[in-house]
């Protein structure tokens, strides 16, 4: 969930309702552009934690690299260090901005949550994490639904010989590259399918195959 997406406290409605321990689920929230800042992203903090009706987060990230971040990572710190949040991170953080910011944090990132897909892979983001390492998170992990990218030949083959739809071959892929996926869907057959990618592996020549999709721009 995130702030920006006026959700929060349905979110943690849901939690509850779902009868499931609390430690087993993981929540992640993200903070908007107006409460940049360390005061008001203290009390932006303390909203979404009284808006989801919890005493943690799991994840709180930084939505849009923008305004105040360094006062804004310096709140995300201090509750961390409170226990409020148990790991902090960043969202939409470009290269160019990463080098801009983090050097003057002092605690890393754990995320950097980006668009991430077979068409735009994130090379040099991807070698800035990697000595820290710092986990990338795709959003649009399918490329928000691209035919183009659904229908690759390379992505169609590799999904007959795996007895899989383009989709799960996509997931497959950047699950094996480490990456960690949140594909989007309400229906609940996709949601399973989605999760059903863990009964084959692609060879290192098939990953160079999906890696060769790289055109090195979203959408």
């Amino acid at each position: 969930t995130a702030v920006a997406y006026f959700i929060e406290a349905e979110v943690g409605q849901a939690v509850r309702d779902s009868g499931i321990p609390r430690d087993e689920i993981w929540v992640t929230s993200k903070l908007w552009l107006q409460d940049f800042g360390f005061e008001p992203a203290q009390r932006a903090i303390d909203v979404s934690l009284q808006k989801l009706g919890l005493d943690y987060l799991d994840l709180y990230l930084i939505h849009q690299p923008y305004g105040d971040v360094p006062g804004a990572w310096r709140a995300m710190e201090a509750a961390q260090k409170a226990g409020k949040i148990r790991s902090i991170g960043v969202s939409n953080m470009t290269p160019k901005l990463w080098q801009q910011f983090v050097p003057e944090f002092t605690t890393i990132p754990a995320v950097n949550q980006v668009e991430f897909n077979p068409y735009f892979q994130q090379t040099e983001l991807r070698q800035l994490l990697a000595p820290h390492d710092v986990k990338l998170e795709a959003w649009a992990p399918l490329g928000q639904g691209n035919q183009s990218l659904l229908n690759e030949p390379v992505i169609q083959q590799l999904a007959v010989k795996y007895g899989k739809d383009a989709g799960q071959v996509i997931l497959r892929y950047e699950n094996q590259l480490g990456i960690i996926v949140f594909p989007k869907s309400v229906h609940e057959a996709r949601i399973k399918s989605n999760l059903d990618i863990f009964d084959f592996d692609l060879t290192p020549a098939e990953i160079a195959q999906l890696a060769a999709l790289d055109q090195g721009h979203g959408q």
